[in-house]
């Protein structure tokens, strides 16, 4: 279950800012989690309940986005949906494809006391 070592990377990453500033607490925390991240929502929202307890982000409110896939066609430039990594150009079936939203993983924003 690797949400569990990504959850405590999360809250270490914000404490570690947190105290940059000389913060008391974090109020809240902006999360931007792609569809295409490679891990289980469920799973990583669990793992972060558990992360924040006795920690500068046990009463933070945390704030998630939900990024779907979207992909481009490096043969024909067609954008589209995607929900997969690996997958065609529904215009041309090319499988030459980038990926430009949705394996996002990040820390948008940190509100600290």
């Amino acid at each position: 279950m690797h949400e569990l070592s990504i959850a405590q990377s999360i809250v270490e990453l914000a404490e570690e800012k947190a105290r940059e500033r000389q913060a008391s607490a974090i109020e809240e925390l902006e999360l931007e989690i792609g569809c295409l991240a490679g891990v289980e929502l469920q799973t990583l929202e669990f793992a972060l309940e558990s992360a924040v307890k006795g920690t500068m982000l046990d009463k933070a409110r945390i704030v998630r986005h939900y990024i779907d896939g979207e992909a481009c066609c490096g043969e024909c430039g067609t954008r589209f949906p995607t929900s997969a990594l690996y997958a065609s150009c529904p215009h041309c079936g090319s499988w030459l494809i980038n990926i430009l939203h949705g394996k996002e993983l990040r820390i948008k924003s940190i509100v600290i006391k």
